[in-house]
C-alpha cells in the first residue's frame, strides 16, 4: 500500500503545480529544441495513452446524469461546439492570423473538452457530474463534429480532408477509450490498483506533446509567439466567459454555470496538436500547444476565485438551515 500512497502523492503534487511545470518545460524546449523534436512523430501515441486512461476511468454512471437531467449537458455540449469554434474564427479574422495559425486556432476550438476540466470543476465547486458527462459526450461526438466544423470554418484558409480527420480521431480517441473501457470491464482489480498512476501518466504525456510542438516550432514562436499567445488567451477567456453567460441565460444554477464555463473554455488541446501535426503542419499545432500551457494557468486562476465563493447548492442549504 505504501508505494501506491507515494505514487498518489506525486500525482497530486504534479496536478497542483502542473501550470508551473508546463511553463518551465516550455521554456526549456524553446531554449534547447533539439532535445525534444524527436518526440514529434510520436504525438499520436502519447494522445492515445491519455485517451486509454480516460477509458479506464469512464463508467456507466457518468452517462446516467444525461438520462436523468439531460438539459444542462445538452446546453453545455451545444455551447462547446458553437462558442469555441466561432470565437476562434472571429479572432483569426480580426487578428489576420496566417493561414496555418488560423486553422490551428479553429481546430483547437472544434475539439471536445479536456479531461483536466473535470478536476477544475471539482475544485471550483461546480457540478462535477455535468462536467464529466460533457467531457465524455463531446469526446464521443468529436469524430463527426470536429472535422465538420473545421471543414465549414477553416476551409477558406487551407484544404481540409474531413474524411481523413474522421479516421484519425477514431484511431487516437475512440479506439483507445474503447480499449480502456474493455480493460475496466474484464480486469477490474488490475485497473483499480493502477488507476492512481493515471494523473502522472496523463501529465507526462501532455508534457511530451507540448515539448514536441514547442521544440519543432522554436523559430515560429520567436517570430509569431506574441500574436499566437494573444489569440489563445482571447480564445480561452471568451470561452470561459461565454460558457458561463450561456448557462446563466438558460436559467441554470451557479454550480452548473461553473461546470459549463470551464468545460467550454478548456479544450482537449492534445487532440488539436495531434490532428494539426498529422493533417496540416507543425505551425498549425502551435495554438494547441500554447492552449495547453495557457488553460492550465487560467483554469486554476478561476478556481482560486470560485472556490472562495458559494455555489447555488451551498446557498440553498444555508437558506434551509436558516429557515
Amino acid at each position: 500500500m505504501q508505494p501506491v500512497g507515494k505514487i498518489e502523492k506525486i500525482g497530486l503534487w504534479m496536478s497542483k503545480y502542473f501550470a508551473l511545470i508546463i511553463i518551465l518545460c516550455s521554456f526549456i524546449a524553446f531554449s534547447a529544441p533539439q532535445l525534444f523534436t524527436w518526440i514529434a512523430p510520436h504525438i499520436t501515441l502519447f494522445l492515445g495513452v491519455i485517451m486509454f486512461g480516460m477509458g479506464l476511468t469512464m463508467r456507466a454512471v457518468d452517462f446516467s446524469v444525461v438520462a436523468k437531467k439531460p438539459v444542462p449537458v445538452v446546453i453545455g455540449v451545444i455551447a462547446q461546439f458553437l462558442i469555441m469554434p466561432l470565437v476562434a474564427y472571429a479572432i483569426a479574422v480580426l487578428l489576420q492570423l496566417p493561414p496555418e495559425l488560423a486553422v490551428g486556432l479553429i481546430l483547437v476550438g472544434a475539439c471536445p473538452g479536456g479531461t483536466a476540466s473535470n478536476v477544475m470543476v471539482y475544485l471550483a465547486k461546480g457540478d462535477l457530474p455535468v462536467s464529466v458527462a460533457m467531457t465524455s459526450i463531446s469526446t464521443l461526438l468529436a469524430p463527426l463534429l470536429t472535422p465538420a466544423i473545421l471543414l465549414l470554418l477553416a476551409g477558406q484558409w487551407l484544404p481540409v480532408n474531413a474524411g481523413a480527420m474522421f479516421q484519425s480521431i477514431i484511431q487516437v480517441i475512440i479506439i483507445p477509450i474503447a480499449l480502456g473501457l474493455l480493460a475496466r470491464r474484464f480486469f477490474p482489480k488490475a485497473v483499480e490498483s493502477s488507476v492512481k498512476t493515471l494523473p502522472i501518466i496523463s501529465i507526462a504525456a501532455i508534457l511530451a506533446i507540448v515539448l514536441a510542438v514547442v521544440g519543432v516550432n522554436q523559430a515560429n514562436i520567436a517570430q509569431t509567439g506574441l500574436l499566437v499567445f494573444l489569440a489563445v488567451m482571447l480564445h480561452n477567456s471568451f470561452g470561459l466567459f461565454l460558457g458561463h453567460v450561456t448557462a446563466k441565460l438558460c436559467g441554470l444554477d451557479e454550480a452548473k454555470r461553473r461546470a459549463i464555463s470551464i468545460e467550454v473554455g478548456m479544450q482537449n488541446s492534445g487532440l488539436g496538436a495531434s490532428l494539426a501535426a498529422a493533417h496540416f503542419s507543425p505551425l498549425a499545432a502551435l495554438p494547441s500547444a500554447i492552449f495547453s500551457v495557457w488553460h492550465n494557468v487560467s483554469g486554476p486562476a478561476l478556481v482560486s476565485i470560485w472556490s472562495r465563493k458559494k455555489n447555488g447548492s451551498e446557498q440553498e442549504a444555508e437558506a434551509k438551515q436558516a429557515g
